[in-house]
Parts: C-alpha cells; sequence; structure tokens
C-alpha cells in the first residue's frame, strides 16, 4: 500500500486530495496545522480506509523538522511527499508578516518549509525508490530578488506569494537534477486557477475553479511515473517562468536558500 504525506490536508485542495487517495487505497499521512481539524479530518478519512494525523505549524522550521522525524519513526515505508500546503497573498493591502523564525511569511511556509521537509525525509523516500515528490505550485511567478529574498522593501503579498511559488519550482528542478538517478521523481504543478478556496478569497479573487479541477494534475503525479524535473500545468507538461531554467538563477537560489535554512 503507497504511502503519501500530504501537507496542508485540513481544507481546501489539500482535504479533496486527501479523501481521493484514501478511495484509491493510498494510506495517507494528513498533515494539519490545528490539532482538533486535523483529527476530524482523519476520522472521516479512516471511514474510508487508512489515514494518520500529523500536527505541526510550516512557519516554524523546528516543527517542520519535527514532522519530518515523526514521520520517518512512524512510517518509514512512505514513498510519496505532497507538499501542498500554503500561505496566499493576504487580503488586498495587507503587511508584511513574519514566521516565527523572523523568515517573511509566504517565504517561509511556502518554499523553505516544503524544502527543508522533503529534505528531511530525503533518506526514507531514497529507500523506498521509486519515491515521488509533488510540489504545489502555481502559475502565478515572479522572480527572487536575490538582493532582498525576504522581500523587505515596497512589500506585496501578491509578489511575496509569486516569489515563493518561482523559487519553488526552480527549486523542483535543483533537486531533481540532484536525485536523477535514485529512484526520487521531484515534479511541480499549478493545479488550477484560482481554485474556491479560504486562500482565494481573502486574496480577493473571484473562484474560477473548484478544488475538484484542480485535484487531477497533483494525484496524476503523486500516483504514477510521469518522469522528474518537470512542471505540469493541472495533468498538462508546460512551461514555468523561463527564469526557473536558468543554471545562474537556480546556482544562485540553491546559495540562498542553504543560507535562510541555517540561519
Amino acid at each position: 500500500m503507497p504511502t503519501v504525506l500530504l501537507t496542508g490536508a485540513t481544507s481546501g485542495l489539500g482535504r479533496h486530495v486527501a479523501f481521493e487517495l484514501v478511495r484509491a487505497g493510498h494510506r495517507v499521512l494528513a498533515h494539519g496545522r490545528d490539532a482538533d481539524r486535523t483529527e476530524g479530518l482523519v476520522e472521516e478519512l479512516r471511514a474510508e480506509g487508512e489515514a494518520e494525523g500529523f500536527v505541526a505549524d510550516l512557519a516554524s522550521l523546528g516543527q517542520v523538522r519535527e514532522l519530518a522525524a515523526h514521520v520517518a519513526g512512524a512510517h518509514p515505508e512512505l514513498d510519496v511527499l505532497i507538499n501542498n500546503a500554503a500561505v496566499g497573498t493576504g487580503p488586498p493591502g495587507s503587511g508584511r508578516e513574519l514566521s516565527a523564525d523572523g523568515h517573511e511569511l509566504r517565504l517561509a511556509v511556502d518554499y523553505l518549509a516544503p524544502v527543508a521537509l522533503t529534505r528531511a525525509l530525503l533518506p526514507v523516500l531514497r529507500s523506498n525508490a521509486p519515491a515521488r515528490v509533488v510540489n504545489v505550485g502555481s502559475a502565478g511567478q515572479e522572480p527572487l530578488d536575490f538582493d532582498d529574498p525576504e522581500s523587505t522593501r515596497g512589500y506585496s503579498g501578491l509578489s511575496a506569494y509569486c516569489r515563493a511559488k518561482f523559487a519553488l519550482a526552480a527549486y523542483t528542478f535543483v533537486l531533481a537534477e540532484e536525485l536523477r538517478g535514485t529512484g526520487v521523481s521531484v515534479n511541480v504543478v499549478h493545479p488550477a486557477t484560482h481554485m474556491d478556496t479560504a486562500m482565494v478569497r481573502e486574496g480577493g479573487f473571484p473562484p474560477r475553479h473548484t478544488v475538484a479541477d484542480g485535484a487531477p494534475g497533483v494525484l496524476a503525479l503523486a500516483t504514477r511515473d510521469l518522469g522528474t524535473g518537470r512542471y505540469f500545468d493541472g495533468t498538462r507538461p508546460a512551461r514555468a517562468h523561463e527564469g526557473t531554467y536558468d543554471p545562474e538563477v537556480r546556482k544562485r537560489l540553491a546559495a540562498v536558500t542553504a543560507q535562510l535554512l541555517a540561519l
């Protein structure tokens, strides 16, 4: 039975994907930030199949690493990681927020957390190859400012979100190259534009798609061998922002990321 760790499972796209995976015969390790909501979800999932809950605030890198340790200890058979949890743009005009570690919040949750979680779980995933990492990205991508990765100047929640998603796409390609030949695939997917979620509504965007529209792309990458180091728009292979393919950008991103994670 494939075992999947799914972050951000208690609402929106994550919740829908969790039920689809359980119904398809996967063991779902459902991550949430709130203990009661996570427990409630797991009870519902167990009516359909195998599930277990894990609670962590991904705005804390310490909790991200604890999550990885708990999952690796309890489920050494883990073979799929779906990095789905994210913080959206925030309400229009909202100010810059910080994570528990003092990083800009969107960079912390939407980028640093999935990178740290993936890196911490790589030994387990490699031992269970063929294994898969699915990064839930966005078509909204804006090149990271390497002189100001924490968005301290002229802050915009939308820009911060798009920069984090650009970084996630580019780092997906960095990691895929690093892991080539190990049997661990790493891909990034834009599930659907402006799905009907609390995150989208908070940002002031009128919903254009349902979470059911966004699920097939995530599920395909989680359950099928579709190569590695690729970007998908839903279920279709596509191109990420051109900057994510620039070797110099990837090199600088890897250096900045290592620096930020070490702080």
